[in-house]
């Protein structure tokens, strides 16, 4: 495995460019790890439906960046006291949703500095009850990533302020379930350090054995390359925000070990003439694709559950079965 630099670049559109570039452009044969701090952002998962993650107000005023990134799972909430670390290789085809091989060298790490963490659920880190980390994946053409949030000095207020909770995921009061639930991990150390000796602590302690950690420059050429998809991709409206059409048919639902999913359909004559599938799962396929196959069928349970038999709903979606999304569509 070999270590990328950023260069110290805060910008989230270039970090996450960068990203996808390592992803798709270094030579496959070697895995690659990634760490970058954002300038505060709020990063929105490839699946959702951004002005509704989003607390517009608070954005503007506060100069937030937002930006959508490749990878499914819910939006977060970036700030220089947030490190960001990216690992980077071929799919083997056992590592998606797989959230432990990649999380366990980090909770090693937090473990040498005395924070007793562990994975949770389908994709958290926690200290006790008290979230740390959040982790997604993405896979694409052989290749994937496994990326997550440490949460180390973190503005939890703003965390609070610029995102707004789903009821699904906090059944009580949003805000107050939001702020008792996350925590930075500086609360956690016997001692104060700064982000960056944090940053090299969790560095070195991943390369643990190396005699020294193996970099991969950029060349310069690369990096423009680097920036060019951050503006084509990365600072564009139409990928950052999209559009979001009327429907006549919602129905929102948690689903235990996949997540939030947001169905939403417009229905006309009794034929689905449009469809859209938001919400925080994790799936190599894009919902896009799969809400296609949706248009021009009846609306009625016999043509939909003979649909949803034929295709592979795990491609789109990971532990979803039909008898889920039937739910989900009619309840």
């Amino acid at each position: 495995m070999r270590f990328v630099s950023n260069n110290h670049i805060t910008d989230p559109a270039l970090n996450l460019a960068l990203e996808e570039y390592i992803l798709r452009s270094l030579p496959p044969e070697d895995d690659y790890l990634l760490f970058y701090i954002n300038e505060p952002s709020i990063i929105i998962g490839k699946n959702q439906n951004t002005l509704e993650e989003i607390n517009p107000r608070y954005v503007e005023e506060n100069n937030i960046h937002v930006v959508r990134r490749l990878s499914g799972g819910g939006a977060v909430y970036h700030d220089e006291g947030n490190l960001n670390f990216s690992f980077i290789m071929s799919d083997d085809g056992q590592s998606f949703h797989n959230f432990k091989k990649f999380t366990e060298p980090v909770v090693k790490a937090l473990a040498a500095l005395g924070v007793q963490a562990e994975l949770t659920g389908r994709n958290d880190i926690q200290v006790g009850e008290r979230k740390i980390s959040g982790n997604a994946q993405f896979s694409g053409r052989g290749r994937m990533f496994s990326h997550g949030t440490l949460l180390f000095d973190s503005e939890i207020e703003n965390v609070v302020s610029a995102l707004k909770a789903n009821p699904e995921k906090y059944v009580s009061k949003a805000t107050k379930s939001i702020r008792s639930r996350v925590a930075n991990i500086s609360e956690f150390l016997a001692e104060p350090i700064t982000i960056d000796e944090f940053r090299q602590s969790v560095l070195a302690s991943i390369f643990e054995g190396s005699e020294e950690i193996p970099y991969y420059e950029l060349s310069e050429a690369q990096w423009a390359d680097v920036r060019e998809l951050a503006q084509t991709r990365y600072r564009s409206w139409d990928w950052n925000y999209g559009r979001s059409p009327a429907f006549n048919m919602r129905q929102t639902k948690r689903i235990e070990g996949a997540g939030t999913f947001d169905v939403r359909l417009q229905v006309e004559e009794g034929l689905i003439a449009d469809a859209a599938v938001y919400g925080d799962f994790f799936g190599r396929g894009e919902s896009s694709e799969f809400a296609k196959q949706l248009i021009g069928q009846r609306y009625e349970a016999a043509a939909l559950g003979k649909l949803l038999g034929e295709i592979d709903l795990s491609y789109y979606f990971g532990k979803v079965t039909k008898e889920d999304l039937m739910g989900l569509i009619f309840e």
